[in-house]
């Protein structure tokens, strides 16, 4: 049986506070991944995840190409009523077709 791993949410304050430690202690470290490897622990993080923050928080503002969180919610939005509208559309063909093979079979009136 597979087990999902449950990863933890994280506040959006806590977020930024992790971010602004990142970028206060960077100079402290040789490298970017140093400095994640070390500081992500302390917060009961992953590298990963510090690191993910860390770009995020720099295409949110301006520093770095890519979509911003407002951007990505709205892809995520449009995306959502795409798959809603193309449930929709099947269930209207399908009834569509239905509809149309109940006219045919009935018996034709003068």
């Amino acid at each position: 049986m597979d087990k999902k791993k449950q990863t933890p949410r994280y506040t959006a304050e806590f977020r930024e506070r992790a971010v602004r430690l990142f970028r206060d202690q960077r100079p402290d470290y040789s490298s970017d991944n140093a400095a994640y490897c070390v500081i992500a622990p302390k917060l009961g993080c992953s590298p990963d995840t510090l690191r993910a923050w860390h770009v995020q928080a720099a295409r949110d503002a301006g520093e770095r190409s890519g979509p911003s969180s407002e951007e990505k919610a709205r892809i995520k939005e449009l995306e959502r009523e795409n798959r809603e509208l193309r449930q929709a559309n099947e269930i209207l063909k399908k009834a569509s077709a239905y509809f149309a093979q109940a006219e045919l079979d009935r018996p034709f009136r003068k």
